[in-house]
């Protein structure tokens, strides 16, 4: 069962095993109490997620979950609200956003993101503003800027 303030990550479909590697290293930053890798997301062990990671793959706490939407459904009954980071019509701006907790913040594939039918299964999405010519951030980069937003209004 969620704790009140409860924060976990859910990378889903991340093809880049260096990107996993960020994912760990930053959770551990963030002091997330669980990583969730689903879909095709690789996993420990594995020498790539390894290298970037520092060691972060053998501290955080985290999970292999195939199939997102069964993640999801298991993660609400406990009371996590599920919070999407995707460039969406219907997404706030992540500055905008205040979160309450337990929450998972949900990233999706490096190319192209979380799809739409795990986007409505999310209960809010959330988007950084893209100032330049690409409409994303590097998912570890931007999952990095979400996430940090987010842990300033988590209780200790």
């Amino acid at each position: 069962m969620a704790m009140n303030n409860d924060f976990y990550i859910i990378a889903h479909n991340i093809r880049s095993l260096y990107n996993v590697g960020t994912m760990f290293r930053t959770a551990d930053g963030l002091g997330a109490d669980r990583l969730f890798l689903t879909g095709y997301s690789g996993y420990p062990p594995r020498k790539e997620i390894s290298k970037v990671a520092l060691g972060a793959d053998q501290v955080v706490p985290w999970e292999y979950c195939s199939h997102l939407g069964q993640l999801i459904k298991r993660l609400k009954k406990q009371g996590v609200k599920i919070i999407a980071l995707e460039t969406d019509a219907g997404a706030i701006d992540y500055l905008d956003f205040k979160p309450t907790f337990p929450m998972a913040l949900l990233v999706g594939n490096e190319v192209r993101g979380i799809s739409k039918a795990s986007l409505a299964l999310a209960d809010s999405i959330i988007s950084l503003p893209m100032k330049g010519s690409k409409e994303s951030l590097n998912v570890g980069v931007a999952m990095a800027v979400a996430g940090y937003h987010i842990i300033q209004f988590r209780q200790q």
